[in-house]
Parts: C-alpha cells; structure tokens; sequence
C-alpha cells in the first residue's frame, strides 16, 4: 500500500498540473494530505463514489502520461545511477565534499 502511495505522489509531483483543477485538489487532499474518501465527499457535498471516481480518473490519466513518456522511470533510474557513483567514488577515497555536493545537486 505504500508503495502504492508512493507512486502516486510521484506521478502527482511530476505530472500533476496536467490534470483539471477538481482532480488536482481531490487527488492532493487524498494522497498528499491524506484526507479520506469521506472527508473529501463532505467538504465537496458529493458523494464518497463520485470522489473515488475522480481520484481514478485523474490516477489513469498521470499513469497514461507516464507510459507515454517514462519521465519518473528516467528519474529514478539516473538517481540510482548517481548514487552508484557516488558509492564507487567513496570506495576509492575519491569522493570529495565538492563532488559529493554535485552529485546530490544531480538528484534534484
């Protein structure tokens, strides 16, 4: 579930502007600010279906987007990519504040 959790926030930060206004608020209040079905329902007077509804929806659209562009998989493959490195450089006596400090800046 977590991992669940995970994923949608990362496809919210990455392609979340993507979606309409409704879905942006309903998706950030669940997955973000970890709001239930029900509270979101009762501060939008719909109800809890129509909610869950809208959170799917957006979900398949950032999911569509993502297997369309593979942005967040580039993401995380270079991030790793970057931490290797900086393992080997570290093993090596070569990883140096500066450098340590770029490569961190890499990640971002």
């Amino acid at each position: 579930m977590e991992s669940s959790r995970i994923r949608s926030a990362m496809l919210f930060d990455f392609y979340g502007e993507l979606l309409t206004e409704k879905q942006r608020e309903y998706f950030d209040l669940h997955y973000n600010e970890d709001y239930s079905l029900t509270e979101i329902a009762e501060m939008s007077g719909i109800s809890r279906q129509g909610v869950w509804d809208i959170i799917k929806r957006a979900e398949a659209a950032l999911t569509e987007i993502e297997d369309k562009t593979r942005l967040i998989e580039r993401f995380l493959e270079r991030n790793g990519q970057i931490e290797e490195l900086e393992r080997e450089l570290s093993k090596a006596g070569c990883l140096t504040d500066s450098v340590r400090d770029k490569l961190r800046r890499l990640k971002v």
